[in-house]
């Protein structure tokens, strides 16, 4: 049983970074790699992901922020702000999107909604093929409860991209220890 459930979450998570367009993903590693500050918003489990990639691309030395945190930057024109959600019709991100882009920043969005309305606000979208509480044809069906494979994956391609990032700026990744939290 262990091992079954094993087998099923690694699966499901190879074959949902296995459809994200490479081309979305190199979009979204030149905005990053070219943005004076990346911002993230979600809610959930999803959050928690999104302040999971804003540590390593921090160690990578991106200024990164999530929104709400005491210590957050104004956004200013020509900043990033990476919005998760699957559904993409989540009420506290899709408002920041809004206000985002009344403020001149460029609007990532990751999820699996492309008819959503943050994805009609987003210069750039992220299609994750899993599943939501729409249910369409194209999404994969987890076997994991509630919208687990979104959040898993969303946490995995946050880590290939921060791979891609280092291989493509050789960055020597025992430097990378200066950004590392030190009050440990």
């Amino acid at each position: 049983m262990y091992q079954e459930k094993i087998n099923v979450i690694l699966s499901e998570c190879h074959s949902v970074l296995s459809l994200i367009s490479e081309e979305s993903t190199r979009c979204l590693i030149e905005k990053i790699t070219t943005a004076n500050k990346i911002f993230f918003v979600g809610v959930g489990r999803v959050m928690l992901s999104l302040q999971a990639i804003a540590k390593r691309w921090s160690h990578l030395g991106m200024r990164t922020h999530v929104v709400g945190e005491i210590t957050e930057p104004a956004l200013e024109k020509g900043d990033v702000l990476i919005v998760g959600s699957g559904s993409g019709e989540t009420l506290f991100p899709k408002a920041i999107a809004q206000k985002a882009k009344t403020l001149g920043a460029y609007v990532i969005y990751i999820g699996a909604n492309v008819e959503s309305t943050i994805a009609g606000l987003a210069d750039l979208i992220v299609r994750f093929h899993t599943n939501t509480k729409f249910n369409r044809e194209d999404e994969i069906k987890s076997k994991q409860i509630m919208t687990s494979l979104f959040e898993q994956s969303l946490l995995l391609y946050g880590d290939l991209v921060s791979m891609m990032i280092v291989e493509e700026k050789k960055i020597d990744i025992k430097g990378l220890w200066e950004y590392h939290a030190n009050l440990e």
